[in-house]
């Protein structure tokens, strides 16, 4: 994207210095030879030595081993789509001007994920696992993005935390698949090793839950499947009991009912047998697809206050099973410990929010539970540590809220932020914190695309990458550090997802059975608005969800324009034989019902209309 673009992206109020590369002028970066070269996250023990590595089109990639075979071949996809030519992956003796992927279990000092990186004649990575060996590499990607000349020295680059996420809300508002390999790249290429998602699969098991926003099972192995070539463990949720609505709107029967009689959609009645064997299906049927060793049940918000007595059903059952003395939140605190066994089970640690766990229970949460700790809450972080609890920092500070709050990336910077500090309390060590994760949320599904989240979202991930991998304040400005990510820029394979595949200017759309005429005009964020004689096209109607109609087969027909109004922004997706017109927010496409109207649907319910603009 040009320089052009940015002036645009500025002025639309959403760009950071950050966030695409163009000719626009940088700070200066020191000069490589007076320090480490220039990485995201930035090395931290580097030692010089006189020369250099060139980079040669004649550069072979030696490795031995089955590991050491898979990072190799991962780094020559990578390197060919850096357009750096195919480079042939080899055995036996290296030479001048190769790259060695060498894995030695040996070398225990390297951890699980650190690696060793000498550059001279020739350039070498030795780590003790596969995940070191690759980490590695990605060092060496962000070498290459600037020049082909790295100078010699030796870095040890081992991670301060074990846990580096990225937490992706796609459980109400559709994220596209590209959006989320790109993510899966971005996060690779700058060592941040978890992304959780809390998203639907479609389900077999449980058709009634199959309104819109699901993944097929087959989109989400292929998107496993890349995080696993990438080093990026995909660990699935579904929040419950709470936030519950996207599975059980149809469901009543599993809906808690309060003592005026109201049914609670978004809120699992834990009390009955057939909603917890409901909840344990769908993690059976996740697991299909799903490879992680954890498993996210949410446990957010499910009550607030007071909200408990309401349901005087949770407190009987919660004294049935306890004794006179428990309270309701023993009951939810059960379903939580529940949920652990059967995630046991299966082979899989449980992960849970904070804010459930008030103090106010006598049951206490199941050893080995992972806590999230996103709010402050009375039981603080230095209380769930001294308990035992492996901690996660999901500050919301660090949040980037869908047309809302969005984490002040620069100020953490300033401040030298890192997982020691929770929302509420700063710890003095860093014993028992895991790490730390950015959580994208879609409080108003319809105030920003996708797109829009991307631009805010790559400095907070590279931010976040620094705090959990290394120094946190590695630079004095966050001019500086920010100059950091330009000079890398994006992970090889990284797909630009702002082109749009024709001009603007006035276009007849043609599809079978329906055809119309109408102006084509890009949006700042690289989509298209479809402007006919009667106004704008947007999708309308239906029930909203997060202030967006995620029904199938609403409308979409022509409205008064409206550049702020995101609903009525399209994507055209080619396909073979022309183009799909896909929603900006919504995310499905567009399909011509039996009378000839336009509606959205997912493309697994209706076939799309594929148009031709002529």
């Amino acid at each position: 994207m040009g320089c052009l673009m940015r002036r645009r992206l500025r002025a639309a109020g959403f760009l950071t210095a950050l966030t695409l590369l163009c000719a626009a002028p940088v700070p200066a970066l020191a000069e490589e030879e007076q320090g480490p070269p220039v990485t995201v996250p930035a090395l931290t023990d580097w030692t010089p030595a006189s020369g250099s590595y060139t980079y040669e089109r004649s550069a072979r990639l030696v490795a031995d081993s089955p590991a050491e075979r898979r990072v190799a071949g991962t780094l020559a996809d990578d390197l060919r789509e850096a357009g750096r030519g195919t480079v042939p992956v080899v055995r036996g003796g290296a030479r001048d001007g190769d790259i060695v992927i060498d894995v030695q279990p040996s070398r225990t000092s390297l951890g699980a994920e650190g690696y060793e990186l000498r550059v001279g004649e020739r350039l070498s990575v030795t780590a003790a696992t596969e995940t070191g060996a690759f980490y590695g590499t990605r060092t060496l990607l962000q070498l290459l993005a600037r020049d082909d000349r790295i100078p010699a020295g030796r870095t040890v680059d081992v991670p301060r935390y074990q846990e580096r996420g990225v937490g992706v809300c796609a459980c109400y508002i559709h994220v596209s698949l590209p959006w989320l390999e790109n993510l899966v790249r971005e996060m690779a290429y700058h060592k941040l090793n978890q992304l959780l998602l809390e998203l639907k699969v479609r389900s077999d098991a449980h058709p009634e839950a199959n309104t819109w926003g699901y993944y097929t099972k087959d989109e989400i192995r292929g998107l496993v499947a890349l995080g696993k070539r990438y080093h990026v463990e995909i660990i699935p949720e579904i929040n419950s009991p709470g936030h519950m609505d996207p599975w059980i709107e149809n469901r009543p029967d599993l809906q808690l009912t309060d003592s005026d009689g109201n049914k609670q959609p978004s809120r699992l009645d834990i009390t009955r047998p057939e909603a917890f064997a409901y909840y344990t299906s769908l993690m059976d049927e996740y697991a299909q697809v799903f490879t992680s060793r954890s498993w996210h049940m949410g446990a957010d918000e499910y009550m607030l206050g007071s909200d408990f007595a309401k349901y005087p059903q949770i407190l009987k059952y919660a004294q049935d099973r306890y004794g006179p003395g428990a309270t309701p939140q023993d009951a939810f605190i059960d379903f939580v410990n529940r949920v652990h066994a059967h995630a046991a089970g299966m082979g899989k640690k449980l992960r849970i929010w904070n804010d459930g766990l008030t103090g106010a229970n006598t049951v206490p949460v199941a050893a080995g539970t992972t806590v999230e700790h996103w709010l402050n809450v009375a039981t603080k972080p230095s209380r769930l540590r001294a308990q035992g609890f492996p901690l996660m920092n999901a500050a919301y500070a660090l949040y980037l809220v869908r047309g809302g709050f969005h984490s002040d990336t620069e100020g953490l910077y300033e401040q030298s932020w890192d997982p020691r500090s929770f929302e509420g309390e700063k710890l003095a060590s860093s014993d028992g914190i895991t790490g730390a994760k950015i959580s994208l949320w879609p409080d108003n599904g319809r105030g920003e695309t996708e797109n829009e989240v991307a631009v805010a979202l790559w400095p907070a991930l590279r931010h976040l990458a620094q705090a959990t991998w290394g120094d946190p304040h590695p630079d004095a400005a966050y001019a500086e550090f920010t100059a950091r990510g330009t000079a890398v820029g994006h992970a090889p394979g990284w797909r630009e997802p702002t082109r749009v595949p024709v001009a603007d200017g006035a276009y007849t759309f043609r599809t079978q059975g329906r055809s119309f005429d109408a102006e084509v005009a890009r949006t700042a964020d690289g989509y298209v608005t479809v402007r006919t004689a009667d106004g704008c096209l947007e999708v309308r109607g239906g029930k909203l969800t997060l202030n967006v109609p995620l029904q199938p087969g609403v409308e979409a027909a022509p409205q008064t324009c409206d550049p702020a109004n995101t609903l009525q922004r399209w994507q055209l997706e080619p396909v073979a034989g022309g183009l799909l017109l896909v929603n900006a927010i919504t995310r499905m496409t567009v399909s011509v019902t039996d009378d000839g109207r336009l509606a959205q649907y997912p493309p697994d319910q209706r076939t799309p209309a594929v148009w031709h603009l002529n």
